[in-house]
């Protein structure tokens, strides 16, 4: 359980990080229209959009709401899960701390994961990314 607390951690940090890169990197572009129509979009009122009309930015953000659900999903069945090994944990004392720990990784990787979300919300609302 210790380890996909940490992997779930560690993908909430990624997503942190690499999430505003990848929707700041192009809101930054010097040639913005080239790198659109080079995708295979089209470059229109300040936008690219793909051929199925949808917006690159427009699909980043539904990948990280996608991903923080997953997350938060997640978090909360490990902590249901460590609840559940605490409460039957019979007196053991390294079950019992393995159900602690359990709880408080997942608890910490909710918060990361929400951070992550807020600091992509942050860089949405700074460069104007609809």
């Amino acid at each position: 359980m210790k380890k996909l607390s940490t992997i779930i951690a560690t993908l909430a940090l990624l997503i942190g990080i690499a999430a505003p890169l990848a929707v700041a990197t192009p809101a930054l572009a010097s040639n913005e229209s080239a790198l659109c129509e080079g995708s295979g979009g089209t470059w229109a009122n300040g936008k690219c959009t793909s051929k199925d009309g949808r917006t690159v930015t427009g699909t980043l953000k539904q990948l990280t709401d996608v991903l923080i659900f997953l997350i938060g999903a997640i978090a909360v069945i490990m902590i249901i899960i460590g609840g559940l090994r605490y409460v039957t944990s019979s007196g053991d004392q390294s079950a019992l701390t393995s159900a602690k720990n359990t709880i408080l990784y997942s608890i910490v990787g909710l918060i990361v994961a929400f951070m992550a979300y807020a600091i992509v919300q942050f860089i949405f609302a700074t460069f104007n990314i609809n």
